[in-house]
């Protein structure tokens, strides 16, 4: 089974991510990785950061001559500002000169707790781990999944569908048409947007709302739509709470920073109507097998992939540092303040969207270990042609 661990704080030399499990044989490049770090860096309202950093990944073990080898793969991506903190944050000998301590928490954030669950007198400790830079070490492992699904014909994509009050429709045909071709045709094509969204007036209202709280010294969230095409039928189960794939999905995706909600297919809406409009209808013919005539639930019954696109939607909040400061206090005198401002982004929902997209990959690469089994790439993709086979006779005639 495939599993990754990340480290580094946002200011020190690098981020780091080691992934485990990945069967020998899935041919990478080095633009594998690479393309998926630039995609996290772009967006409109992305803050100064990004124009400092230019992320490109060390891989330091478990490939050789393109390929997988079995073994860790060990990733390093450098931090370019770190060269602005190495007396901030230093590691070993304390500095001569003083190094400003943080005690006043910012609101939405994980100043508080952390600074009070791990003993700190300073903040800062929290504000570098807690911080979604993370993300570049988890997009870069996560593009080694994604790497594997797409030679076994699975595929993940996304787009925006809300910044702040600017909104377009979930699931139109035109999601549909590109769903048709892979699911990263859907990212293709909202990749050209700045905001990652398909609809052209709801990205000029977002890029207008953006600019509007940006002078205001405020920011904003919105909502993702994700898709995974090319799942078969009968990944995940039920048996286990630890094995329903629908848990694992929303868990990856409250998983990353600044999402606080998420749900499969049109949950939220499906809990509102009587069953006899929610649930997904079977057709059977001799010419097309098993067909349905929706996807309201998403792909997935009974926490078992349903062999239909797999759909998930994640609300991520407004970034919680603001540039206009919020009511706070002082950890050190429990005297009220205003909160303080750490360098960040306006919105960073286009961002969100692709690390969400690298949190998804090795849920599901670990439901097609799980129910396939095999140590090499040639080997798990006859086993997948097998059961793709298996499942569409067991409907024919």
């Amino acid at each position: 089974m495939i599993r990754y661990l990340t480290a580094g704080e946002s200011h020190g030399p690098a981020l780091a991510a080691i992934v485990e499990g990945l069967p020998a044989g899935i041919p990478v490049t080095q633009h594998d990785i690479d393309s998926q770090l630039l995609r996290r860096q772009q967006g409109y309202g992305r803050g100064g950061r990004m124009k400092i950093e230019s992320d490109k990944a060390e891989v330091l073990s478990g490939i050789r001559f393109g390929k997988t080898i079995g073994s860790p793969v060990t990733l390093l991506v450098r931090n370019r500002d770190w060269q602005n903190w190495t007396v901030t944050m230093a590691q070993f000998e304390k500095p001569e000169q003083d190094v400003a301590k943080i005690t006043v928490p910012r609101p939405g954030h994980a100043d508080l707790a952390g600074r009070i669950k791990y003993g700190f007198d300073d903040i800062r400790p929290v504000i570098e781990r807690s911080s979604a830079r993370e993300t570049a070490a988890r997009v870069a492992a996560g593009s080694l999944s994604r790497v594997f699904l797409r030679a076994l014909g699975i595929e993940i994509g996304s787009y925006v569908s809300a910044i702040g009050p600017a909104s377009e429709a979930a699931c139109t045909p035109a999601v549909e048409e590109l769903l048709a071709n892979g699911a990263e045709s859907l990212s293709i094509e909202a990749d050209l947007s700045p905001v990652r969204m398909l609809d052209k007036r709801a990205e000029t209202g977002a890029m207008a709302a953006i600019d509007e709280v940006s002078n205001q010294g405020d920011t904003l969230g919105g909502i993702i739509e994700l898709f995974i095409t090319g799942v078969p039928m009968g990944f995940g189960s039920y048996v286990q709470h630890d094995r329903r794939l629908d848990a694992a999905l929303i868990g990856a995706l409250l998983s990353i920073q600044a999402i606080k909600g998420a749900e499969i297919g049109h949950a939220f809406d499906n809990a509102r109507k009587p069953g006899s409009q929610v649930h997904d209808e079977f057709t059977l013919s001799a010419r097309d097998g098993l067909a349905r005539r929706s996807n309201r639930a998403g792909g997935l019954e009974g926490s078992m992939s349903s062999g239909l696109t797999i759909h998930l939607r994640a609300a991520m909040k407004p970034i919680s540092s603001l540039v206009s400061p919020l009511q706070s206090f002082d950890l050190e005198t429990l005297q009220p303040t205003l909160s303080r401002f750490e360098r960040s982004d306006t919105c960073a929902v286009p961002a969100a969207g692709v690390v969400a997209e690298a949190a998804l990959a090795p849920v599901i690469a670990n439901a097609l270990l799980e129910k396939l089994g095999g140590d090499h790439l040639d080997e798990i993709k006859n086993r997948l042609e097998a059961w793709r086979r298996h499942v569409a006779e067991t409907f024919q005639a």
